[in-house]
């Protein structure tokens, strides 16, 4: 039997509410605001957990799931490399200048890097598509852009990434504020969104930052659907094309950072219950697929 307009926008709004998550205990919220996966309606919400009771707020620009949100007295101070991207000079130089110095080790540039993440999430069209580690809202705006999911969520645990992602999309907000497309804070190892809730996940060049890749994984697992996907990039420690007699090199100087061989990326998401791994490699840049049973 065929879905009426009206079942079909209630289904919508039903699981834009079980969507969202407490990152305390994995409940569901319950929501008081308007409905819809859009930074308006987000931003004029409150959220409850229905377990724990903690509540979370939006900031105006971005709604805040992290454990530590609304919090006055604990800080919690996270790794250097973590730290580093919450600096608002980060934010500012992050399209002015960081990125494109990644070409230089073969990655190929945001445009054919979406690309080529679209062909990855296929299957995934007409769903809900996180984007992990935003950053500055460099893919997650042109994923809300294609028209091509139900809902995009931008997420970084960097405030003044998010801030900076709120900057671009006012520059353009006929179409964007519009559009469905939310920005939230949340660690990426404590994702703030109930279990077999979403479609596709995507971590641009984002891998070889977190603190603990395996637990990220494991989180990315547990909140997608059946067939839902994965697709990231990062950078290899050494790849097929790297001359034997820098291999050495390169595999006492990098092991203490989180930078990977092909070989440990498709160990990493298969030990994590994803299968069907495949990649792209070009010099030091890898963009990598896996599935969710």
């Amino acid at each position: 039997m065929a879905m009426t307009p009206s079942s079909l926008n209630e289904s919508k709004q039903s699981s834009e509410i079980e969507l969202l998550s407490c990152p305390v205990c994995y409940e569901p919220l319950i929501r008081k605001g308007p409905p819809g996966l859009i930074m308006q309606a987000i931003c004029r919400s409150s959220f409850q957990c229905k377990k724990c009771y903690k509540s979370y707020s939006s900031k105006q620009t971005y709604l805040d799931l992290t454990v530590t949100a609304g919090l006055k007295k604990y800080v919690e101070v996270k790794p250097v490399g973590t730290e580093l991207f919450r600096r608002s000079f980060m934010s500012f130089i992050y399209e002015r200048g960081y990125r494109q110095c990644f070409k230089r080790y073969g990655f190929p540039g945001p445009d054919e890097e979406l690309k080529m993440a679209q062909d990855y999430f296929k299957s995934a069209e007409g769903g809900v598509l996180v984007d992990v580690s935003c950053g500055s809202g460099l893919f997650a705006q042109r994923f809300a852009k294609s028209g091509t999911y139900s809902g995009v969520v931008a997420l970084d645990f960097s405030e003044n990434m998010l801030l900076q992602c709120y900057d671009y999309l006012k520059r353009d907000p006929m179409t964007l504020l519009a559009t469905d497309l939310v920005l939230v804070r949340a660690d990426v190892s404590r994702l703030p969104f109930t279990s077999c809730s979403v479609d596709a996940v995507h971590a641009g060049a984002a891998l070889h930052c977190w603190p603990s890749p395996s637990n990220a994984v494991a989180e990315i697992t547990r909140v997608l659907r059946s067939g839902g996907i994965f697709v990231g990039t990062t950078f290899l420690r050494s790849s097929p094309l790297t001359p034997w007699i820098f291999k050495p090199l390169t595999e006492k100087i990098l092991p203490s950072q989180n930078y990977f061989r092909e070989e440990e990326i498709e160990d990493l998401c298969t030990s994590c219950g994803l299968t069907n791994y495949s990649s792209k490699v070009e010099q030091s840049f890898i963009i990598f697929s896996a599935q969710k049973p």
